[in-house]
């Protein structure tokens, strides 16, 4: 995938209106879960790299390891904290599966697969590129923030290279910009280099 450090130089016109962001390394998966020491490192790392961005608006999954890994750079750029509730983490399963990356390699594939207690990527996709289309049309250069899950699917809809694959290869924090064409996504590019 190409890179945009071009665009994101000082006196170059910005190329993209959205930002979304994987969170920071955390102590475990429930919705309390924290930052572990190094995720907190992470999460300020994240903010001097958002900082040169011009970011309006930052939108987070309220789950403590989302809004944790943003906090620093809204401290910083003086932006108030959104949380929206489509942007949690994708529920694979009620239950433990010992094979449960198949299981989510399969939803990747099949976007109606669903265990039971579970949500199907479609579903998950669905709600996650609400927030998207809603960021888009405020016209404002926003960041959402969510989890490697719900990303991955967020970026197969804007483009079917993203699944499986991609998301085994996310690293904890991650950043991609999203290409836009008039009003609608076009394409992503990763930009996290760290």
């Amino acid at each position: 995938m190409e890179y945009l450090v071009e665009s994101w130089q000082e006196g170059t016109e910005l190329m993209y209106k959205l930002v979304l962001v994987r969170h920071a390394a955390a102590t475990g998966q429930d919705a309390n879960a924290q930052l572990t020491i190094e995720g907190e490192r992470q999460a300020h790392t994240l903010a001097d790299f958002l900082v040169p961005l011009q970011i309006q608006r930052v939108i987070s999954s309220p789950f403590a390891r989302a809004t944790e890994s943003v906090r620093p750079f809204c401290r910083r750029a003086g932006l108030d904290l959104e949380t929206d509730d489509r942007l949690v983490e994708r529920v694979l399963s009620a239950g433990n599966y010992a094979d449960w990356r198949d299981h989510l390699r399969r939803s990747f594939d099949d976007p109606d697969y669903c265990l039971e207690g579970g949500e199907s990527a479609r579903a998950a996709q669905a709600r996650g590129s609400a927030v998207l289309r809603t960021a888009l049309e405020s016209g404002e250069r926003t960041v959402l923030v969510t989890h490697g899950n719900l990303l991955a699917l967020m970026l197969k809809s804007i483009h079917a290279i993203a699944g499986f694959d991609l998301w085994s290869g996310l690293s904890n924090p991650d950043v991609f910009v999203v290409h836009v064409e008039g009003e609608r996504p076009a394409g992503f590019s990763r930009v996290w280099h760290q």
